[in-house]
């Protein structure tokens, strides 16, 4: 029984404890997922530069590994828009896109990314999504919206790609607008229209399949194809075969390697968003994000071995999934069977479909990603940090998509290293008639103790900030209007001293008790912190007697400050919140 609850646990843990009355709520779902996910695979396959079966392949191998091993009971995922110009614009220049050594690129970088995500998932590396702040991460996918749209352009209007960086590659489209195909832009802009429609009437209808429903029908009445108008072509009915790259292939596909590492950091930061979003955890129980990193990479391997490319976590599907009354991955099952089916019984339906059709399709994916109410909330509510937005977005608009990635990812790392570097250090100040020492307001200046400096440094103290802190601490020392004979120093916001930070305030220590100023720490709370300070000698260098619970119990202790009349469970002044 217990082996029988393990393997429940490995495999499909979404149906365990699974009802018979949750079928009907995942057999519609699973209809919904297909109807939405057929479209949306093709032009994704058309954006990955891979033929259009490849795209039907990754929503199967997605969606079944993910179903055996994920963790989520609505994440849907596939081929996803997110990721497929970030590895087909920086492949395209190892390989000529829709050749052999293209696809080989392709089928590696799945390989390689699905790898990365199976790493991190079973070394339980959760974290890593949460290196990219939600700035960078708009303005970076605002810039593969341009990427998408700008791409698309051509098969829309119906004239030639003129190529090159995106700039001049949108300049060259707008010199080649005189020679638009009206039918193929009229097919195109229909398809947008009615896919834009049904998003806004109800994101539950398949407002994408309706359109390519719609222009295959008006290609075929009217004989599009005779007026120019490209056409998708039949699917490849013949099921894939697993292949693995050979020894002799590793020298010319180690190129794609960082590409595959850029791509699944974008899937660990996708696939933690989404789950945080529609999670399915309930009770005691917490997201297990970590495995689900683990699936999507399994699914990555697969599709990968499929000769398709890699998949990702699709947050409208997933939205789909759960509002359909979806209760398990079966949901996802279900689709993946349904385009299966369409592999084998309809395979010649797409040669109906002009690729405007498509495009249209991956315009109103590119508008979807351009997140315009998350920058109009980041400039509300973010001030300064719109500029990261605007910045991520220039540097893959303008650079090599691969090369903006890595810079916005560096951004971002940078956005965090600066916020630690030069945290909050000031003076605090005593709230009149408490022993709580405050901020000093601008409604509520506070008290100053003669001969009493409080400095309250609000971060970790490590080698990337103590000079800026002691820097701080002796600005507010130079600024005191009276001689200081007594710093004590409120620690509530430092969880951390490294071997650096302790050496350098172990230094600053000595020179102001050198200089005849006493110098105590107040509110050492954290255990982290309380373990770094004892191991790395900084609480020896204080002196018994020099750390205390509080501010007020400092100050009691020299002389500066009454005993309080009470105290709480904790030792605490009873109105003693510092």
């Amino acid at each position: 029984m217990a082996e029988a609850s393990a393997a429940r646990r490995l495999f499909f843990p979404s149906l365990a404890g699974y009802s018979a009355a949750w079928l009907a709520n995942d057999l519609v779902a699973g209809a919904m997922l297909a109807a939405i996910a057929i479209p949306e695979q093709l032009a994704t396959a058309r954006l990955a530069g891979m033929p259009a079966q490849a795209g039907l392949y990754a929503f199967i191998a997605g969606s079944l590994l993910f179903a055996a091993f994920g963790a989520n009971r609505y994440l849907s995922v596939g081929a996803d828009s997110t990721i497929a110009p970030i590895f087909a614009g920086s492949l395209a220049a190892l390989a000529a896109t829709g050749s052999v050594e293209y696809a080989a690129l392709v089928g590696f970088t799945a390989l390689a990314a699905g790898s990365f995500l199976l790493l991190a998932g079973l070394l339980r590396a959760g974290w890593i999504a949460d290196l990219l702040s939600v700035p960078v991460t708009v303005g970076f996918l605002a810039g593969i919206s341009a990427h998408i749209i700008v791409g698309q352009l051509p098969a829309l209007l119906g004239t030639a790609d003129p190529g090159g960086p995106l700039p001049l590659r949108f300049y060259g489209i707008l010199r080649t607008v005189p020679g638009i195909n009206w039918y193929a832009a009229g097919v195109g802009v229909l398809v947008l229209a009615i896919t834009l429609a049904a998003e806004r009437l109800n994101p539950r209808i398949p407002g994408a399949l309706i359109g390519l429903g719609a222009a295959g029908l008006l290609t075929a009445l009217g004989h599009f194809e005779a007026h120019g108008v490209a056409m998708l072509g039949a699917l490849s009915s013949a099921a894939p075969h697993l292949t693995l790259p050979t020894l002799d292939d590793v020298p010319q596909l180690l190129p794609s390697l960082p590409i595959a590492a850029i791509v699944a950091l974008v899937c660990m930061m996708q696939t933690s968003a989404t789950v945080r979003s529609f999670p399915s955890a309930t009770g005691p129980e917490r997201e297990d994000v970590s495995r689900d990193f683990a699936a999507v990479g399994l699914g990555s391997i697969v599709a990968g071995l499929a000769g398709s490319f890699a998949v990702d976590a699709s947050p409208p599907r997933t939205a789909v999934a759960q509002t359909a009354g979806g209760r398990s991955q079966l949901a996802g099952v279900i689709a993946a069977a349904a385009i299966g089916a369409l592999l084998v019984f309809g395979a010649g339906l797409p040669a109906y479909l002009p690729k405007a059709a498509l495009a249209g399709i991956l315009i109103f994916i590119g508008m979807r990603i351009f997140r315009v109410g998350a920058m109009r909330e980041i400039a509300e509510g973010g001030g300064p940090e719109i500029w990261l937005v605007a910045t991520s977005a220039l540097l893959v608009i303008v650079l090599p998509i691969e090369i903006g990635m890595l810079l916005s990812i560096g951004l971002s790392l940078a956005q965090g290293i600066f916020i630690v570097a030069r945290p909050p250090s000031q003076q605090l100040f005593k709230v009149p008639g408490t022993t709580i020492w405050w901020p000093s307001q601008p409604d509520a200046p506070g008290e100053r103790l003669p001969g009493v400096l409080v400095f309250a440094p609000t971060a970790p103290i490590s080698f990337t900030n103590a000079n800026y802190v002691i820097d701080r601490l002796r600005a507010s020392l130079a600024a005191a209007p009276e001689t200081v004979t007594l710093i004590v120093i409120e620690c509530e916001g430092v969880i951390y001293v490294d071997y650096t930070g302790s050496q350098e305030l172990q230094r600053e220590i000595a020179a102001l008790r050198g200089a005849g100023i006493a110098v105590s720490i107040a509110r050492l709370e954290d255990p982290r912190a309380q373990a770094s300070a004892a191991r790395s000698g900084l609480l020896d260098a204080l002196g018994p007697g020099h750390v205390f619970k509080s501010v007020h119990e400092a100050l009691v202790a020299a002389g500066k400050e009454k005993p309080p009349a009470s105290v709480d469970a904790r030792g605490f002044p009873v109105s003693d919140s510092r």
